[in-house]
């Protein structure tokens, strides 16, 4: 089964970062977190990715066109072209489609764009932004439990701010950023049927605002509550927050470790 990450955005809440390169491509500990949300697919089995560029994607192709020299021990013989490549890396097996789907292409046009190299009954699709320790293959089985054409994963978001637990006029608890659990958000890791393919219009069409909305209407889109661990980063202080988690050696999404 093939998993497709939107990868094309302009991440422009994060220009600090992004104004050189592509959101995806932004790093925890030292690897882009698209590297990371790879990993935790492969460590359930899923190694065929299909990306969907677009805004500075070439920076993702490079990346990934140069990842065997970057990542193993080398020889290069001089004034030929031979390269000989010793040690290798884990991520051998990868299999990577990098789709080019345009720089303002919506949300639901890049995986329509994408059709082409999604061949089997159905396909795992999430964002370029966000880690969890989803478990891929329960979201799997419930997907086929309740037979319909998408299956959303449902996390709880995690608070902007600061929690304080009070008492007596004194802060008992103080809990930076933690998850919300009176509400219910998006967190991507989908499972889709080829079959929805056909309902996206054009490349003007949302994924959010579009096909999921049809799907809901439909009756069509079940729901994968996930009560574990889920940061999306969208900010430059979330990006710190989970740099930090990675210092520390706190990462509940690095489930290959």
């Amino acid at each position: 089964m093939k998993v497709v990450i939107l990868a094309g955005g302009f991440g422009t809440r994060l220009r600090e970062e992004t104004e050189f390169k592509p959101k995806p491509m932004v790093e925890i500990g030292g690897r882009p977190i698209l590297w990371h949300i790879m990993k935790c697919y492969t460590h359930y089995g899923y190694t065929e990715f299909v990306l969907c560029l677009g805004y500075k994607g070439d920076v993702i192709r490079d990346y990934f066109l140069n990842y065997e020299i970057r990542n193993s021990d080398v020889t290069v013989t001089l004034g030929s072209r031979e390269i000989e490549i010793h040690n290798g890396h884990p991520e051998t097996g990868w299999r990577v489609t990098m789709a080019e789907t345009g720089e303002k292409t919506m949300t639901g046009g890049r995986l329509k764009r994408v059709a082409a190299y999604l061949t089997g009954d159905r396909f795992l699709m999430t964002y370029g932004d966000a880690v969890a320790n989803v478990n891929i293959k329960s979201v799997i089985a419930f997907h086929e439990q309740h037979g319909k054409l998408g299956t959303v994963t449902a996390v709880h978001p995690s608070s902007r701010f600061g929690e304080l637990s009070i008492e007596n006029n004194m802060v008992e608890v103080f809990q930076e950023k933690p998850q919300v659990h009176s509400g219910w958000i998006n967190g991507g890791f989908f499972v889709f049927q080829r079959e929805v393919l056909g309902l996206i219009k054009g490349d003007d069409e949302s994924l959010e605002q579009g096909l999921l909305v049809k799907l809901a209407t439909m009756k069509q889109l079940a729901v994968y509550q996930h009560d574990g661990f889920w940061q999306c980063m969208d900010t430059y202080r979330e990006m710190e927050l989970l740099n930090e988690l990675w210092k520390a050696d706190e990462t509940p999404w690095a489930v290959w470790r």
